[in-house]
């Protein structure tokens, strides 16, 4: 598997994560949840004035019940209960308050994340497969998982948590003010302290938390590559190889963990102990200022004071701890948006594939599947032209190359006919499966034309074009389901009985009829318990039930035995019968019948003809035949 270049990384600005953009963006998605976050702000808000209302309340105990009631010989509780009372109520209306804002965020968090996923996976069904070359599919994954999860705390933990602290410090510090100007005066020359302190470590700690996510991507892209060729390590005695580069990779994202957690929980402890020194201080102060009767100051104004100056400290160490998590979260919500925001495949195409018929001698379009279909040409002048699709293709002088500055084709032209059966022989980045991607449009050309049933495929839209295409790949790939689920993949409309009449032409009637539940046997997506053959002979079934009038045949039959190729070359001869086929492959006894034989070297067409012509030759394609040279 391709680990690509991780552009997504590179271009990723070294620890700015906290940009307007992407906050904004992230905001948008809160929309949809207007209502409930009303609901929550108003809960926060109460939750948040719990702390000043209780300290308030607390003074007037002391100062109006407790302190009169110093050395009274028959004292009077009646308003002391009465106060009391009054912050029971305040901390259940609180604690009540908490709750729910906390259940009504997970509800928001989750939605908000469920929509995120199924933008992401629905964008994905989109993009060019340039992007999947280009990228790492574990870090494509990292973006469903590590990015998806950092959100989902921040939403629903790290924001509200912020943004209950900001409301608890504006309200307790009107309530200090109005207390004590005096004190207050201090809290503010402290908090600057404590802030600047906080502004030096975050700074350092956003920056590694974003390499953190960087690192963590391209570890999970390199396991995933390693447990999907985790035969091919085997095979060649590389694991200790194997290891020390999970080593590495592992190291670096360690040291990036390590230096963004160093950071982030220095800000935790370093805030408490500041805000303890913080305590101390104005409790010495407070002291001698109600000692000295100065500034109104009392002993219930300095236990208010102290319980305010606790609940203004402990917001903004939550504060800077939290934000670690915010950063963190915007730092996955930056590459869910990247990924989000990769362009996807173009389609200017505007001619349709319909089921079709023929009435008094013309095409007409129909609803029903009658193994006719046509191109649907819309025209200018709103006419309307019906093409019967028979599978012609044909490339005139067509360059391509996967960057600008590397061209792989060079004037490529061939012309394959209904029925026709083309052969691409070559070496290996010879070009062969580069031409069958361009007629897929996987790739879009550089120069030069390609028809179909002469037509521009450019004008073709992608889904019809690629629906009249059938392909069966040297790498097969299953889903887990059913073996009729997996055949039925080609035609999702198919009968059962449709089903297993391809499966008996690809020949792979007989081993499905061994399986423990036959046809309605469960495999997983990796094809767990068939062989390498069998894969590939569903693989062969799925294209037979879509019954395309052109088949694309990427060495389909390479990781199959000799013996099971004989069984499955009888199954493709009578899919491929009046069809248009073309054929890449590696062993050439398998295309001596094919009507004409293109043999690419290095990007240009250097031979072509029919087996025997070129064997006649006794160029390039006679040399490999005789074993003179062989296909790399």
């Amino acid at each position: 598997m391709n680990r690509g270049n991780l552009s997504s990384y590179k271009n990723m600005p070294k620890g700015k994560t906290f940009d307007k953009k992407t906050v904004k963006r992230l905001l948008s998605y809160m929309l949809d949840y207007k209502i409930k976050f009303i609901v929550v702000t108003i809960c926060i808000i109460l939750t948040s004035l719990v702390s000043a209302a209780s300290a308030t309340a607390i003074r007037v105990l002391i100062d109006d019940y407790i302190t009169p009631l110093i050395g009274t010989v028959n004292p009077y509780y009646d308003g002391i209960v009465k106060v009391i009372s009054i912050l029971s109520t305040i901390f259940i209306v609180g604690v009540i308050s908490a709750f729910i804002y906390n259940r009504i965020m997970v509800d928001i968090s989750q939605g908000i994340l469920n929509k995120i996923r199924n933008e992401m996976f629905c964008h994905l069904q989109k993009l060019p497969i340039r992007y999947f070359d280009t990228n790492a599919h574990g870090d494509v994954m990292s973006h469903f998982t590590n990015d998806a999860d950092t959100l989902r705390q921040a939403l629903s933990q790290s924001i509200p948590q912020t943004f209950a602290s900001m409301i608890t410090v504006i309200s307790v510090f009107v309530t200090m003010v109005s207390t004590s100007v005096y004190l207050t005066i201090l809290v503010v020359l402290f908090l600057f302290f404590q802030l600047y302190c906080a502004k030096i470590v975050a700074s350092k700690s956003a920056k590694y938390f974003l390499e953190q996510q960087k690192s963590l991507g391209i570890l999970n892209g390199y396991i995933e590559e390693m447990i999907n060729g985790q035969k091919v390590v085997k095979v060649f005695c590389h694991e200790e190889k194997a290891k020390e580069e999970f080593d590495k990779k592992n190291d670096t994202l360690r040291e990036n963990a390590k230096k963004a957690n160093t950071y982030a929980n220095i800000i935790m402890p370093m805030m408490n102990n500041l805000a303890i020194l913080q305590y101390i201080i104005l409790a010495i102060i407070g002291g001698a200022l109600a000692i000295n009767s100065i500034g109104g100051i009392t002993i219930g104004t300095i236990v208010a004071f102290l319980i305010l100056v606790r609940n203004f400290s402990a917001p903004i160490s939550q504060v800077s701890q939290q934000m670690n998590f915010i950063i963190m979260s915007l730092a996955g919500a930056k590459r869910i948006f990247e990924l989000l925001d990769e362009k996807v495949e173009e389609d200017e195409g505007y001619v349709t594939l319909v089921n079709a018929k023929y009435e008094d001698g013309k095409l007409v379009e129909v609803k029903e599947r009658t193994g006719i279909w046509a191109w649907k040409h819309p025209h200018k002048d709103g006419t309307l032209t019906y093409t019967e699709l028979t599978g012609e293709v044909e490339l005139n002088d067509v360059d391509f190359g996967y960057t600008e500055e590397k061209i792989v084709l060079h004037n490529v032209t061939l012309k394959a006919k209904h029925g026709q059966k083309i052969a691409f022989v070559g070496a290996t980045g010879a070009g062969k499966t580069t031409i069958t991607n361009l007629i897929n449009r996987f790739y879009d050309i550089a120069d030069g034309k390609i028809r179909y049933d002469n037509i521009n495929i450019n004008k073709i839209k992608k889904p019809d074009l690629r629906r009249s295409l059938g392909v069966v790949l040297q790498d097969t790939n299953l889903f887990t389901g059913t073996i009729l689920d997996n055949i039925r993949y080609g035609k999702l409309d198919a009968t059962d009985e449709e089903c297993i009449n391809a499966a008996k032409k690809a020949n792979a009637h007989h081993f499905i009829e061994l399986l423990k539940d036959g046809y309605n046997t469960v495999i997983s997506g990796s094809g767990e318990g068939l062989s390498q053959g069998q894969k590939q002979l569903l693989s062969i079934a799925r294209a037979i039930v879509a019954d395309p009038p052109v088949m694309i045949l990427d060495e389909a039959t390479s990781s199959i035995d000799t013996h099971t190729e004989a069984i499955v070359q009888k199954g493709m001869d009578m899919l491929m019968q009046g069809r248009t086929v073309f054929v890449i492959a590696h062993r050439l006894s398998t295309i001596q019948n094919s009507d004409k034989i293109i043999v690419l070297d290095k990007g240009r067409i250097i031979e072509s003809g029919n087996h025997d012509e070129l064997i006649a030759k006794k160029g390039k394609y006679y040399q490999l035949y005789t074993g003179a040279i062989e296909m790399d």
